[in-house]
């Protein structure tokens, strides 16, 4: 009788802590320096976004082109109402433009308070990485991300390089989609 009551203790224990738990609370998270990130891919590359600096992903919306805009900035698209640039993220970093398969998809993020959706090749989801586990990016020096990533975590076998879109979004390079 002792493990009925012991296994009852345990389901009102459950109880208690999910009745106190709040969704969105990251008390703890920030206390383990844990982070939530967007994890996607471009390539063979594994790359993280903090999930504070992404709104969602997206199926492509049709967009519209922009004429005398460079290659990598792809167009227009609505996206419920919000005019919201399209940028192939793998052909502004290397020029080569993103193969469009069933998986492709748009990350959406702000860029000066304006929706700006950057295409990869996979979105795998969410995981969580603790900061204070980030070790110094392995790239090759010729990487266009060099600039744009300075930490990387590996979870498993995989090894998430942790893109800083703020870098990203301050290059003069990506304001500049205009063509020469």
């Amino acid at each position: 009788m002792s493990t009925v009551n012991t296994s009852f203790e345990k389901l009102q224990n459950y109880e208690q802590r999910s009745l106190a738990f709040e969704p969105g609370q990251v008390e703890g998270q920030i206390r383990n320096g844990e982070w939530a990130g967007v994890i996607f891919r471009i390539g063979d590359v594994r790359l993280a976004c903090n999930i504070e600096q992404v709104h969602e992903f997206l199926p492509i919306p049709a967009y519209t082109p922009v004429p005398g805009t460079k290659a990598w900035l792809l167009g227009l698209a609505n996206v419920r109402g919000n005019l919201m640039t399209v940028v192939d993220l793998a052909g502004f970093l290397s020029g080569q433009r993103t193969t469009v398969s069933v998986n492709t998809r748009l990350l959406t993020a702000s860029l000066r308070g304006r929706p700006v959706g950057l295409l990869v090749d996979e979105v795998f989801g969410q995981r969580h990485f603790v900061s204070n586990e980030g070790k110094t990016p392995h790239l090759p020096n010729n990487s266009p991300l060099k600039a744009f990533v300075h930490k990387q975590y590996r979870s498993g076998s995989e090894v998430w390089q942790e893109l800083d879109l703020e870098s990203l979004f301050a290059t003069t390079e990506f304001l500049n989609g205009a063509a020469a």
